[in-house]
C-alpha cells in the first residue's frame, strides 16, 4: 500500500532548510536568517523586508541559524537597515557563529549594525 506522502510530492518534505521568515518577538519584529543566505532568496528576502518594515517594529536580524551569507544575502541585510533607518526603525544583529558578522567585517560595514543585546 502508498502512503499518502509517497502518492502526493512533497507532502512531509522537511521545511526549507534556507529560509528567511520574519516572526515577532518580544516587541520586535526577528528576520531569521535560516541556512545558505544567498540570491535564491531573494523573493523571500522582498517579502521578509516588507513583512519587517511594515510591523514598525524594532528589528533583530538573527543569524543565529545562518551557515552562509554571499553578497546578496549581505546586501539584503544592508538595504534591511538602510529603510529600516530611514523609517527611524532601530535594527541590531544576534549572530552568535559571527556568520554574518564575519562577512561585514571583511567589507568594512561591521560597525553598522549593533550587536543585539537581548
Amino acid at each position: 500500500m502508498t502512503e499518502l506522502r509517497d502518492a502526493v510530492p512533497g507532502l512531509g518534505d522537511p521545511a526549507p532548510v534556507h529560509a528567511i521568515r520574519v516572526e515577532a518577538e518580544d516587541g520586535r519584529a526577528a528576520v531569521r536568517l535560516i541556512g545558505e543566505i544567498d540570491a535564491a532568496l531573494r523573493p523571500e528576502a522582498s517579502a521578509s523586508m516588507g513583512m519587517a518594515l511594515m510591523s514598525g517594529l524594532p528589528v533583530v536580524i538573527d543569524a543565529t541559524e545562518a551557515t552562509f551569507v554571499d553578497s546578496s544575502g549581505v546586501a539584503f541585510v544592508l538595504q534591511l537597515h538602510l529603510a529600516a533607518s530611514e523609517a527611524g526603525i532601530p535594527v541590531t544583529l544576534r549572530d552568535p557563529h559571527r556568520v554574518l558578522r564575519e562577512v561585514l567585517d571583511m567589507v568594512g560595514l561591521s560597525v553598522v549594525i549593533p550587536d543585539d543585546e537581548g
